[in-house]
């Protein structure tokens, strides 16, 4: 835990317990009488980076975070009326409010009886204050989606990702835990055997079609059904005050191999217990209500969606092959702890992630962004005036221009003075979509040796993202004199296991560009 211990979550109970229980125990959402509303905010986010996101809630909100032992979670307390902030987070991929959660919740052997106390859990659970929250981040949505109409329609922003990519993907992490997704309606058997392990798809308001983060293989479980029937009073009111009926959609994501169950069977037992509760009509697509049903091992979490896309979409426009994640590169920058008029490059810049998030997260730093691409600077100088448009439109009285400049160059010979740049941070080629593991074996000691030359002695650092984690370490071998390991992060990207290095330099002089082997 972070910052003085987890936040009050309710004591893992099994089926019994909540039957027992039933309506009268508050949930981690739930607020006292009179009290001001809280909820207790579920949020995934990078793969490796959960101690950086948890540092950043308790700096910004002044909440303690507790971190999931489903890698790729944290969980956090807070008023209802810090929703704008939560969604500000910058290490935060998607975020829901937890209706409850079970630590070691007791399924049955039978899959019968285990589906059956799922469906009744249904009834059992503190859904009043969740949905609160759910209503009020809703509206706060609603007006953020009149601002943003304007941007979301200009061809910028059109340009489609050619590819999942080694930056920006699915966290996937190869274990030998069951997994498993389907889409089929309520009250329908999957046929046996058509389980499917796909990566989650989700395609964003521009058109602009990406791998969603999660570190387990599990995908999006969606059920329909086709009631008609109206919500409970006061479940769902449209401004008139007259009823709506409300669409929902359960997603249920599993991992775990002692499950006597399918992800899409659990989704669909649950869906139709949430349907009958609350005379909901359920959607695959067009959903008011996304429910989420996630399932580690023992571990239960019940919660409501408060994000439709990913905030890890927030800065790019123009993708590349190779998009990596606002979230990831921020946890990148953070790792270097960058101080004010520290001038931070990347190198290797690609779109522009790192740096566009550098610029918009620390100011009074001067960012500096270059590739030998020339399509790749292109795209990045795209995605910089789309950011200058979004503080336009924030305050046009006020609109600044960022502190970042956008070059093209060649990584082994930097027009840079020696010793002048206090942070280096960048992706490195992996070696699978762009470039080759053979090239890598003469451009890896080359990079650190040029970034080794531009660092200043004794205070500069970079932090490095690689998946060739066996080249790496043999071309920091080559540079020792010069770069000394601090740190390592391993992270998932895109389905593949890559590392963070933060490097530290050492006072010793970095030679003239030469050869290394």
């Amino acid at each position: 835990a972070v910052g003085g211990g987890p936040p009050a979550l309710p004591r893992p109970r099994g089926m019994a317990e909540a039957e027992a229980a039933g309506d009268a125990g508050p949930g981690p959402a739930a607020a006292q009488e009179g009290a001001e509303l809280a909820a207790v905010i579920g949020a995934t986010v990078p793969t490796g980076f959960e101690q950086t996101a948890a540092e950043e809630v308790q700096e910004k909100l002044g909440s303690a975070s507790r971190i999931s032992r489903d890698r790729g979670k944290i969980y956090f307390e807070v008023p209802a009326r810090s929703l704008p902030q939560v969604h500000r987070l910058r290490s935060v991929d998607n975020l829901f409010v937890v209706v409850q959660e079970f630590k070691d919740y007791q399924f049955k052997e039978n899959k019968e009886d285990t589906l059956k106390d799922l469906e009744d859990l249904v009834k059992n659970l503190p859904w009043t204050d969740p949905l609160k929250v759910w209503e009020l981040n809703n509206s706060l949505k609603k007006k953020k989606t009149k601002r943003k109409k304007h941007n979301l329609q200009r061809p910028a922003s059109r340009e489609k990702l050619s590819g999942g990519g080694e930056e920006g993907g699915a966290d996937q992490n190869n274990t030998n835990d069951q997994e498993d997704c389907a889409q089929n309606p309520v009250a329908v058997e999957p046929t046996s055997g058509q389980d499917t392990e796909n990566p989650q798809g989700m395609t964003s308001r521009n058109g602009v079609e990406e791998e969603e983060d999660n570190e387990q293989s599990d995908v999006k479980v969606e059920v329909q059904a086709s009631s008609e029937s109206g919500t409970k009073a006061g479940d769902g009111q449209t401004g008139e005050g007259e009823a709506k009926v409300l669409r929902f959609r359960v997603t249920c994501n599993r991992a775990g191999d002692k499950h006597s169950f399918t992800s899409n069977e659990a989704a669909r037992d649950f869906g139709g217990a949430v349907q009958e509760h609350f005379q909901w009509k359920a959607d695959m697509t067009n959903f008011d209500v996304e429910v989420l049903l996630n399932i580690h091992n023992n571990e239960v979490v019940v919660g409501i969606a408060l994000t439709e896309e990913s905030l890890h979409r927030r800065n790019i426009t123009h993708f590349g092959p190779t998009t990596l994640r606002s979230t990831l590169a921020y946890g990148m920058l953070r790792l270097c702890d960058p101080q004010p008029t520290d001038i931070i490059v990347d190198p290797m810049c690609g779109t522009g992630a790192i740096p566009i998030e550098g610029a918009a997260e620390w100011p009074y730093c001067y960012h500096i962004a270059g590739d030998n691409n020339p399509q790749a600077v292109k795209r990045a100088a795209n995605n910089i005036c789309s950011l200058l448009r979004k503080n336009e439109s924030k305050d046009s009285s006020a609109a600044l221009g960022v502190p970042l400049d956008i070059i093209q160059w060649d990584i082994c010979k930097l027009p840079l003075r020696t010793g002048s740049v206090d942070i280096v941070v960048t992706d490195m080629p992996f070696g699978k979509r762009i470039g080759s593991k053979k090239k890598n074996w003469d451009l890896y000691p080359a990079c650190l040796m040029e970034m080794g030359r531009i660092c200043t002695p004794g205070t500069g650092r970079a932090v490095l993202l690689t998946q060739d984690k066996k080249c790496f370490a043999k071309a920091l071998s080559r540079v020792g004199h010069i770069w000394r390991r601090a740190q390592t992060v391993w992270v998932n990207v895109g389905g593949l296991h890559a590392a963070v290095y933060l490097l530290r330099r050492t006072w010793d002089r970095a030679e003239d560009r030469r050869s290394f082997w």
